[in-house]
């Protein structure tokens, strides 16, 4: 996985971290569920990011 790569993931982790606090102070459920959103995408970006260099390292 490149740098790139790794902040990109970082960066939209804390974007759906920040939208889900957002949601959670205003009482505001549709933020707070796209925060969740936004985070499960870049877990699962990240998750697919570390098999690809599995199979890669692993060649």
């Amino acid at each position: 996985m490149g740098i790139g790569d790794k902040m990109e993931n970082t960066f939209y982790k804390a974007k759906g971290q920040a939208k889900e606090s957002y949601g959670e102070a205003t009482d505001d459920t549709s933020m707070e569920a796209e925060g969740k959103t936004d985070q499960a995408g870049a877990d699962l970006h990240q998750g697919a990011e570390n098999t690809k260099d599995t199979f890669k390292d692993g060649s």
